[in-house]
């Protein structure tokens, strides 16, 4: 288990998360990571892929937790992976900005609705500020990924 993991699973224990849905958010975020590192032609070990594979096509899509929410889930993991894309092109096109970092906190969203499907909206609203801060990178760091912006 990474560092980042175990912290994500820490996380999302304080949240009250349930395990199946706390596991399918841990297995969202490692094939989401190997995608990027797959889209910015950094390198990915063998295991890294194999395990997003199975991850993608086996089990998120078997996980107890999406199977009852895949109808709200499917569109916002869809909204989340269009703003990878935009922060991906401003990225790309020497456009990066405040924006464009805003816009690659989208699976931070997905923990949100995760967190008001599972507890309800009282608890969301309650857990939302804790949820955002997970977010881990700063601007600045993001912004000495791209000097130019």
């Amino acid at each position: 288990m990474t560092e980042a993991e175990y912290w994500l699973r820490e996380n999302f224990a304080a949240l009250g998360l349930p395990p199946d849905a706390a596991e399918w958010l841990i297995d969202l975020w490692h094939a989401t990571q190997v995608f990027d590192d797959v889209a910015d032609g950094d390198p990915v070990d063998r295991e890294a892929l194999d395990n997003a594979v199975w991850a993608t096509l086996v089990s998120m899509p078997a996980n107890s937790f999406f199977m009852a929410h895949a109808g709200q889930l499917l569109p916002a993991v869809g909204t989340a992976i269009l703003k990878w894309k935009a922060s991906d092109d401003a990225e790309r096109s020497g456009l990066a900005d405040e924006r464009s970092f805003v816009w690659r906190a989208a699976y931070y969203d997905l923990v949100l609705l995760v967190v008001l499907l599972c507890q309800g909206r009282e608890s969301a609203m309650e857990k939302a500020g804790a949820v955002m801060a997970l977010y881990g990178e700063s601007f600045a760091t993001y912004r000495g990924e791209f000097p130019h912006a």
